[in-house]
């Protein structure tokens, strides 16, 4: 099959030449303008693009072309665009580049230039197009859905692939949703223990009277109810790996108790007196703080050394760059495969609403989303309110005045700063090129809640 091409310029002329000159080597696309560019776009996922910045409204203006190249990028972070440009026009296409263009080119153009560079660009998109797949697949067949190619992410496979062989206790931490119990079984089937069970319990949903019981077992009679011998999860667990999910929850008295197995490797059943030898590896995972727990006396701190002899902290979605598009397209193929709507595609605003969302639920929450959306959409193609998320842009359309969309506007520039910088005046007031005294006038007129 022959590469896509997509070709961007609104006169007619230099679309029919540019096609028929390459649609020998290329599947070529036409667009004249923004919206049929990215309707192309979204349609066919060319790899290559060749963008004239000139385009309508206002030809001698580069605002719209500029537009494109970001609505490219955010929709597909991958895609070259290649800028077209008059010599009176180069200092625009250099910002282009700043911008993400993989080159530009000044017109008029030479053919054969053209196809060298083309040729070039196609190979490089194929070469890295093929390096993320094997760098999904590696991960897909490590770590099965904890797919990321973000540098945090990359960070946390290492760790995980580091630790695995040993039989050192780990910690893992993070936001609810985040992954940690994936992380745990991530652990655990790269290590020597893979074919042994992997016991899972979350300490803050078992009732306290009956946590004991679930961990360290119970002897017959040893209180209303225990009409048999029953294990508990530590021995069920043995040469393998029990996963204590929300460990902060523990009483104090079974912090005592864990600790001692952690210590001895034995353990005794409620009601029992013989010592069980177990050879089960424990990792535990909170979202909570521990450390303020042990400096309040909550916690214990020769358990908490005792856990946390690896510590790996899942990092929460909005601080993985591009993964959560990534994540949402692995949710989508997989939702749409399970209701027979192979072919459903996220359009670019919906993408962007992606990135923009803080996602305090994690990659939780962005899978139940997908999975409503995957039931919600009709057509093709995934909108943004399908995942009941709202891009800025369409707050700025939603607003009805000009006053309005400048304040809609401004207010979701301060907060995206503010939430990038922790709250922070004085780098947020950098990052938007005012003043502290302007960007605090601001919060005040936006009315915006510092966190």
């Amino acid at each position: 099959m022959k590469p896509h091409l997509l070709l961007v310029d609104d006169d007619e002329d230099i679309r029919m030449q540019m096609r028929w000159a390459l649609e020998s080597e290329y599947e070529i696309h036409l667009a004249e303008d923004r919206r049929t560019a990215m309707q192309t776009f979204t349609e066919h996922r060319p790899p290559v693009t060749l963008l004239d910045l000139g385009l309508p409204p206002n030809p001698g203006d580069p605002t719209e072309g500029f537009a494109v190249l970001t609505d490219i990028l955010n929709a597909d972070p991958m895609a070259k665009v290649i800028i077209v440009t008059g010599q009176g026009e180069k200092q625009n296409a250099v910002q282009a580049v700043g911008l993400g263009a993989y080159d530009f080119l000044c017109k008029p153009l030479e053919l054969e230039e053209l196809r060298v560079i083309l040729r070039r660009c196609h190979q490089v998109a194929k070469l890295e197009h093929q390096y993320r797949q094997m760098q999904e697949q590696f991960s897909l067949d490590e770590f099965q859905e904890m797919l990321g190619s973000s540098a945090n992410m990359q960070q946390v496979f290492t760790l995980l692939r580091k630790v695995a062989p040993s039989d050192a206790s780990v910690l893992i931490l993070g936001e609810s949703g985040t992954g940690k119990e994936m992380a745990g079984r991530a652990i655990h089937r790269l290590s020597l223990r893979k074919d042994g069970p992997f016991v899972a319990i979350n300490c803050g949903a078992i009732p306290e009277n009956l946590l004991e019981s679930e961990l360290f077992g119970h002897e017959k009679g040893a209180f209303t109810g225990a009409h048999v011998t029953r294990p508990g999860r530590l021995e069920l667990a043995n040469d393998g790996t029990l996963f204590l999910d929300e460990i902060g929850e523990l009483s104090t008295a079974l912090q005592v108790k864990l600790l001692r197995f952690l210590q001895e490797r034995s353990l005794e059943r409620v009601g029992g007196r013989k010592l069980i030898p177990v050879d089960t590896r424990v990792i535990a995972a909170t979202n909570a703080d521990l450390k303020t727990a042990v400096a309040e006396g909550t916690f214990r701190e020769d358990l908490f050394y005792r856990l946390a002899v690896v510590t790996i902290r899942i990092p929460p979605l909005r601080e993985r760059d591009d993964d959560v598009v990534l994540l949402a397209k692995a949710f989508l193929k997989r939702f749409a495969a399970g209701e027979g709507r192979e072919g459903l595609v996220i359009d670019e605003r919906a993408a962007r609403a992606i990135r923009e969302y803080r996602w305090p639920g994690n990659v939780r929450e962005l899978e139940n989303r997908v999975k409503r959306a995957v039931i919600m959409a009709e057509g093709n193609t995934i909108r943004a309110g399908d995942l009941e998320l709202t891009s800025s842009e369409e707050i700025q359309i939603a607003a009805h005045t000009l006053k309005e969309a400048r304040e809609a506007l401004e207010r979701e520039m301060v907060n995206r700063s503010l939430q990038r910088h922790g709250g922070k005046i004085a780098p947020a007031a950098a990052d938007l090129g005012v003043s502290r005294p302007t960007l605090y006038e601001l919060i005040g007129k936006l009315g915006i809640k510092r966190e």
